[in-house]
């Protein structure tokens, strides 16, 4: 169509508009990216309750978002200053804040460690400002947070401040301080193996075999944790290689897991069988019931890497 026609095309719908009380959308102003499109940068923000624990969880998936370009925080509500057998207090948060730092920079995500104590976590107001605040501050999309059934308290206790927090980051006046959302995140669930009340669900499967070595290199900056105190717990720490390169061969040895059978149907169901049944490293999450709930096209909005 010749430019002079396009105008007066345009000159028409816009005084027809105004006839009816139409309002028009301007165009969007990020480079004609509309909000919400595949290549929109997504705001990832996942909580663990202490330095380690989401690299554990979700280290793989974290370093594809960030690989595209995403942007991905990690938080530990508390400051891990218990979690040694030989170090405590100040002296040990100081070291695993650091940890945790590196750890980030070694995929590229953003790591926050919060000052509340290891093994006080309590679900009350004061944290669960804080987590609202962050998820805020980050204008996330998608959430990510343990389930409240585990065997640690302060995990358990994760997990409920972070439901708690779901639908109270979109009341303006609760932590009036920080603008509130508008649009309620996804929340999901990290994979556990906890049976009750209820088994995990994995609504969404990740393979990780290509960021797998990643996720070890990430996790392998927690030394006091991966090479300290987890091998002292299991009375295996003198199993533990005292060179570098060996220890790394070890933890990834020590972290192959295993996929279980309904994670490996939800990775055939989003890879197809082939692929799927091959995988051999994977995250899964499972969709919490408060948030945003989310159809497929979202779900493969918010997990680009899925293939289509």
């Amino acid at each position: 169509m010749p430019a002079n026609r396009r105008l007066r095309t345009a000159f028409v719908l816009l005084a027809l508009a105004g006839a009816f009380g139409i309002q028009m959308s301007a165009a969007p102003r990020d480079g004609g990216q509309a909000a919400g499109s595949t290549n929109t940068p997504l705001n990832i923000i996942a909580f663990g309750a202490h330095p380690d624990d989401c690299d554990f969880r979700a280290g793989g998936t974290g370093a594809k978002w960030a690989a595209a370009g995403h942007r991905v925080r990690f938080v530990s509500v508390t400051n891990g200053d218990a979690g040694h057998q030989s170090q405590g207090g100040g002296a040990l948060a100081a070291r695993r804040r650091a940890e945790a730092q590196e750890a980030g920079r070694r995929i590229g995500v953003d790591y926050v460690v919060l000052d509340n104590h290891d093994g006080e976590l309590l679900p009350e107001l004061k944290v669960r400002e804080q987590i609202i605040r962050l998820i805020r501050q980050w204008k996330a999309d998608l959430v990510l947070a343990p389930r409240p059934f585990d065997y640690h308290p302060d995990h358990r206790y994760t997990g409920a401040l972070v439901q708690d927090a779901a639908f109270m980051v979109t009341v303006p006046n609760v932590a009036s301080d920080t603008p509130s959302l508008r649009r309620n995140p996804v929340f999901m669930y990290f994979e556990d193996s906890f049976q009750k009340p209820s088994p995990f669900t994995p609504d969404v499967a990740v393979s990780i075999d290509d960021t797998f070595a990643r996720k070890i290199e990430m996790i392998d900056a927690h030394v006091s944790q991966v090479y300290e105190w987890l091998p002292w717990l299991s009375g295996g720490l003198d199993a533990v290689p005292t060179d570098a390169a060996s220890r790394k061969a070890w933890l990834a040895k020590e972290r192959q897991g295993r996929i279980s059978p309904a994670v490996r149907a939800a990775l055939v169901k989003y890879y197809g069988a082939d692929a799927g049944a091959k995988a051999r490293h994977a995250e899964a999450f499972e969709i919490c019931e408060y948030g945003r709930r989310p159809d497929e096209a979202e779900i493969m909005r918010l997990f680009p890497f899925l293939p289509r």
